[in-house]
């Protein structure tokens, strides 16, 4: 037996599932959403869209949103913030102000828009930093933190 490690994404991580091979957003869209499929597939075709990235392929990770599954929820909102693309934004905002969502859904939505590193998310991670789960608040109060570090990054400051 060869001892093989996984293969490191582009994002720095090692992925619970690879990349599909498909690079149509549109049937990846059909896959993440499907409630019928394996949620391996559905792992799948989240990290594709993840690498092909763009508001087509942000869409279609919103689109999953809408899922039962607060695993594959939190999934995305975590791969929303490795891609740092402004136009998650009011998606992963609606998941942090979901009093309903699982706490685990919201804490990782407060931490990608930390991570995404725009400054429009500064007022919504201001209003659950004293959220009634301690770990939305303490998320939000990490990615106040993450925001402003990433910011100053772009903008070549030094640490």
């Amino acid at each position: 037996m060869v001892d093989e490690k996984p293969e490191m994404s582009e994002f720095d991580s090692v992925d619970p599932a690879p990349p599909s091979k498909d690079s149509d957003v549109s049937n990846l869209r059909k896959t993440i959403c499907n409630e019928d499929e394996k949620m391996f597939q559905r792992m799948r075709a989240l990290f594709a869209l993840r690498n092909i990235g763009g508001d087509d392929s942000v869409d279609a990770l919103a689109a999953a949103f809408s899922s039962d599954s607060a695993l594959l929820k939190h999934e995305i909102a975590y791969v929303m913030g490795q891609m740092q693309d402004s136009h998650a934004i009011p998606y992963l905002t609606e998941r942090l102000r979901d009093m309903d969502e699982d706490v685990m859904v919201r804490h990782e939505a407060a931490e990608a828009l930390g991570a995404i590193g725009d400054r429009t998310a500064l007022g919504v991670l201001e209003e659950f930093k004293d959220d009634r789960d301690i770990v939305v608040a303490e998320s939000c109060e990490v990615a106040l933190d993450l925001l402003e570090w990433v910011a100053s990054k772009r903008l070549n400051y030094s640490e």
